[in-house]
């Protein structure tokens, strides 16, 4: 059925070529590739790159042959003409590497999980606090979805009414060839942790909540006994301080007849209609990715999102580098989204198979 809403017009690049240099360091994570890409749509020029495998570093110039392969992380900290440090390297190591570009005097963007520490977190807390350099997270299910992106205009076009849920769906496959940090909780942070990120982001989101607390969580490890430090299940209830609440179930499951990666889903309750997200595939129809379903008080539509909203979300952090201001994201919901996710984790009672 034809839709009755109007949206806001593709993103375009905000600054001009070589404006704004960035530099990545850290390619543990395919998530470098999403966070590079996106920032070069919106106009930034990727500088340097640094990895301590140079083949990885290599592979990434290749890539990107704006990108000179720096001999130390030093060297790319060390050029003011750097404004951003982007990484995806080991979980663990996300937030040390951060911190390091802020005390250089870079704003720093990190792949999710930001951090996997209550430790960490305090840390960023303090640098972000007393420099006034950004932390930004690159929670991609949100940021880098369109039909994520379509979901917040709808609400914000009144589509739903005031939001009281969101009940998110993660599922991943595991697939062949992780490296050995994949399989340690240490580095990678618990599945509430790494995955859950995302979604309690999408949380605080899409209600409009500044804060919560994690009800009740689990974790497990029903499906892979012979790799006993990978959780591939877990669950948590959020209670958000506007009297909404959140539902997330994340696991390592996704079965091999399945296209793609999982089938993410998301779903919105809102007082007067809902929404329901099918990120990655319309499993059963021809329909492919970023399909939106909305119902409401008028009518019932369906949405195919891909090339409706494009990623806003980089041009606005770029702009927010140059000008100091927060409408990406801001650092609060930012670093909110991580405590709860290190909540949900931390509290989490394991699950025997």
């Amino acid at each position: 059925m034809n839709h009755p809403y109007t949206f806001d017009p593709l993103p375009q690049p905000v600054v001009e070529r070589g404006e704004f240099a960035f530099a990545a360091i850290g390619l543990d994570h395919g998530h470098i590739f999403g966070m590079t890409d996106g920032l070069i749509g919106a106009g930034a020029t990727v500088t340097w790159v640094f990895d301590d495998d140079p083949e990885r570093a290599a592979a990434f110039a290749q890539r990107y042959p704006t990108a000179r392969i720096a001999s130390s992380e030093q060297e790319v900290l060390g050029d003011p003409d750097v404004r951003l440090v982007a990484t995806a390297a080991i979980p663990s190591e996300r937030a040390p590497i951060g911190l390091r570009a802020i005390e250089a005097g870079k704003d720093a963007f990190v792949d999710k999980a930001p951090m996997t520490t209550f430790a960490q977190l305090e840390a960023v807390r303090e640098a972000t606090a007393r420099t006034g350099r950004k932390y930004a997270v690159y929670y991609g299910e949100r940021i880098h979805a369109e039909a994520a992106i379509l979901a917040g205009q709808l609400i914000e076009r009144g589509a739903i009414g005031e939001v009281l849920q969101v009940v998110c769906f993660g599922p991943h496959r595991v697939g062949d060839g992780r490296p050995d940090w994949f399989y340690d909780p240490a580095r990678y942070g618990g599945i509430l942790c790494d995955i859950g990120s995302h979604n309690f982001e999408q949380m605080l989101y899409y209600t409009g909540a500044a804060d919560g607390r994690v009800s009740t969580s689990t974790i497990a490890n029903y499906a892979h006994p012979d790799t006993p430090g990978l959780q591939d299940f877990g669950d948590a209830h959020v209670i958000l301080d506007n009297g909404t609440t959140g539902y997330v179930r994340v696991d390592w499951l996704t079965p091999d007849g399945l296209g793609v990666f999982g089938d993410g889903r998301t779903l919105l309750l809102g007082t007067d209609g809902y929404l329901e997200l099918r990120k990655y595939i319309d499993i059963g129809t021809d329909n492919g990715s970023g399909q939106v379903l909305l119902v409401n008080q008028e009518a019932q539509y369906r949405f195919d999102a891909n090339g409706m909203t494009g990623f806003p979300y980089f041009g606005q952090l770029i702009r927010d580098c140059l000008d100091r201001t927060e409408t990406a994201m801001t650092q609060a919901h930012a670093l909110k989204a991580a405590e709860l996710s290190l909540q949900a984790q931390v509290g989490a009672i394991t699950l025997a198979p």
